[in-house]
């Protein structure tokens, strides 16, 4: 059992992801899940996964978030599923933080930036 509380995670210039499942955190799993914040204003740099499709549900706050060409707008109890290998980012909108519980159908996922060199 793991707790995103108890959990070191990654930060970033625009936000924060935690890691609770993956081939890292779960030996034996067979995919990722985490969560992950972004802060108002901010965006994650345009990435892809080439490996695995995405799930991003969102718990709090409000995003747009680019899918390929498409841009949607995400608030709580929104779910969007993204495919393997589309480039997309999300932009909080909202005053408060975007938090979002996301999952990959692999345990090593994988990302691409297509953006320079920043965590996504």
């Amino acid at each position: 059992m793991r707790r995103v509380a108890d959990e070191a995670g990654v930060t970033t210039e625009w936000g924060h992801l935690a890691w609770l499942i993956g081939e890292v955190e779960t030996p034996g799993a067979e995919q990722t899940f985490g969560v992950v914040t972004i802060r108002p204003n901010q965006r994650n740099p345009l990435h892809l996964h080439p490996n695995c499709e995405e799930l991003l549900y969102v718990m709090s706050g409000e995003c747009d978030h680019l899918l390929g060409e498409v841009t949607y707008r995400l608030g709580p109890g929104s779910v969007i599923r993204i495919p393997r290998g589309v480039p997309h980012w999300a932009r909080c909108t909202s005053a408060e933080p975007l938090t979002a519980v996301i999952s990959f159908s692999a345990p090593d996922r994988r990302t691409e930036n297509l953006e320079g060199d920043a965590s996504a």
